[in-house]
């Protein structure tokens, strides 16, 4: 037997044991792309024909079908069934989703319009496959919701975990290097800048099915490279959390918390 008959035997019983149980990564980013653009057509534009946009849905449902296949032994329902309920809820997504630009548009004196918004900030992107993937996690599809939300993080910088809890009108300013675990939960009208962390004290295995991750209420203002970590860790509602700061503690609503550190300025001289 030849290298390549040993490698070729090997791979086989790996793709036999594994990968044949898996979504297809290819099918997943095309579905990712193809559910924003069914939502925002932003590669269409605004002329779009009913008769288009119903043969996109229809696409988009088949795909959705073709991804659920290869993990059918792993679901709760079936795949038409869950392929079904999944669409029901396009409606109360794009709902939600239209707070978030509104959002976006409010918060930052840049944004010129609604539609750029949608267009061009990494941070909406990032929420639109969010929600997309919360969706998935709530009718308790497994491998999928990972599989896209890895695909919005490679593409803007920002990993939110499909099953973090975020509420309405949801603002993530810049963005990268932005983190949020999977037990986080996010109230209303919250706003958080890049480098933000919301996550656990420990990654110990035994902790999986515990709350690990913060809790941050309504109207809460996260800036620059702020780490919040615990599960038992809640910032109370209207708080502001100053950049930098490391926090492992509840604070009570209306609480400004900030990182003391000393920044001197001094004025030059020649030697």
């Amino acid at each position: 037997m030849s290298g390549f008959d040993e490698l070729y035997k090997r791979f086989e019983e790996e793709r036999k044991s594994i990968f044949c149980e898996i979504p297809s990564k290819k099918l997943s980013q095309e579905f990712t792309v193809e559910f924003m653009n069914f939502l925002f057509p932003v590669n269409l534009g605004c002329d779009v024909s009913k008769v288009e946009s119903e043969a996109a849905y229809h696409d988009l449902k088949k795909k959705f079908s073709q991804l659920l296949q290869p993990i059918k032994k792993q679901l709760t329902q079936s795949v038409e069934d869950i392929t079904r309920a999944f669409f029901n809820r396009i409606k109360d997504i794009y709902d939600l989703l239209l707070k978030d630009a509104v959002a976006f548009f409010r918060n930052d004196p840049a944004a010129q319009s609604l539609p750029e918004v949608i267009i061009a900030y990494p941070g909406f992107f990032a929420i639109v496959v969010y929600r997309l993937t919360h969706e998935m996690v709530k009718l308790k599809i497994p491998i999928l919701p990972r599989l896209i939300a890895e695909y919005s993080h490679s593409q803007t910088g920002i990993d939110i975990h499909p099953g973090a809890t975020i509420g309405e009108s949801f603002f993530i300013d810049h963005g990268t290097g932005v983190v949020i675990g999977e037990s986080a939960i996010i109230h209303n009208q919250v706003k958080i800048y890049q480098g933000v962390t919301l996550g656990a004290l420990s990654v110990e295995k035994t902790m999986a099915q515990s709350k690990r991750h913060p809790t941050i209420e309504d109207n809460v203002v996260i800036y620059a490279g702020s780490t919040i970590l615990g599960g038992n860790t809640i910032v109370g509602h209207d708080s502001i959390i100053g950049g930098n700061v490391w926090l492992t503690e509840s604070v009570p609503p209306h609480s400004l918390v900030l990182n003391k550190s000393e920044c001197i300025v001094k004025q030059k001289k020649h030697e």
